[in-house]
């Protein structure tokens, strides 16, 4: 059975009613008919909920465990993916992966957060927080995606870059740092996509794109609201109420003009569909690599450039 979260509790009722219906050996027209009743509010049920989520609950729709991850959202999107392998400075970090793509005729770099499908790869990729040799890894891809001038896709699924003591040793901030340096120099269109979540520098470091694109249910803030509600109100009790002020959410954002554009996911969010919402964002990388078919390398540049100087500029009072 389907994997539910806490708000989601009315829905299990019901999927259980259905299971046991369906278990039973009467094949009557009325155990048919209750199983269509039963179906039809499941449905009305599940839209009621996802159409009223509340920011602390898409902070859990994007952390749900089943949530496509990056292998399975690669595989559903392009057609060929050739993986590459290390900083060539230090490691291989599994949980930033990349390698050059394609979809139908158009040649891509993809880059992105692995945090795993369960607990094995889960601990190997460190639950998707990169240490200094994975954002070394991506600005060796963005590089050669700049040599060749190839446009890059990153996905961005990652609580924030790892905090610990060795990746501190070897140098994470410069990692970081440079990694968005790097990414506004690309001489090649950079596409964003926040597919959970996009946590702090950790996710700059891959979301400095010309266009930058969330999935409905997608979150994207400075801090995670468990963090900002320890360091404002010593509690991490207090996290709904640290989502609710971080504006966090795609919503949120496209206001703000932080991201250019919201994918909306199938219904129930992106884990009760894989394949549909995987279409969604391969038209959307086609309509976006389209869109810079044509432009020079200096001209993409400066349009990144523009679109992060510009960002707030419309809430500054005079």
């Amino acid at each position: 059975m389907q994997n539910f979260l806490d708000f989601e509790k009315p829905l299990l009722e019901i999927r259980t009613k259905i299971e046991e219906l369906r278990h039973l050996e009467d094949t009557s027209e009325n155990i048919a008919n209750e199983l269509t009743v039963l179906q039809d509010k499941f449905d009305k049920t599940l839209d009621d909920i996802y159409n009223n989520l509340t920011p602390i609950q898409k902070v859990k729709v994007c952390r749900h465990q089943d949530r496509p991850k990056f292998d399975e959202i690669v595989k559903n999107i392009f057609d060929k993916f050739e993986v590459i392998c290390g900083d060539r400075l230090f490691s291989e970090d599994s949980s930033i992966k990349g390698g050059l793509a394609k979809i139908e005729n158009r040649n891509f770099l993809v880059v992105g957060n692995d945090k795993g499908i369960d607990i094995d790869s889960r601990v190997k990729n460190n639950f998707g927080m990169a240490k200094p040799e994975g954002y070394r890894k991506a600005q060796r891809l963005f590089n050669l995606a700049s040599k060749f001038k190839i446009p890059v896709v990153t996905f961005i699924d990652t609580p924030g870059a790892f905090p610990g003591v060795e990746a501190e040793d070897r140098g994470q901030s410069e990692a970081i740092a440079s990694s968005i340096k790097c990414s506004l120099n690309v001489k090649a269109p950079i596409f964003s996509f926040i597919i959970g979540e996009g946590g702090s520098g950790g996710a700059v470091a891959l979301a400095t794109g010309n266009r930058v694109i969330m999935l409905e249910h997608a979150i994207y803030s400075v801090i995670s609201p468990e963090g900002c509600a320890s360091i404002l109100w010593r509690s991490a009790n207090e996290s709904e109420k640290a989502a609710e002020s971080l504006k966090l959410t795609a919503q949120d954002l496209l206001e703000l003009e932080v991201i250019d554009e919201i994918i909306k996911e199938p219904r129930g969010g992106a884990h009760r569909d894989v394949i549909g919402v995987c279409g969604y964002i391969k038209d959307c990388i086609l309509k976006a690599s389209k869109e810079f078919d044509g432009v020079s390398p200096d001209k993409i540049i400066s349009q990144r450039e523009e679109k992060y100087l510009c960002i707030g500029k419309k809430f500054l009072i005079n």
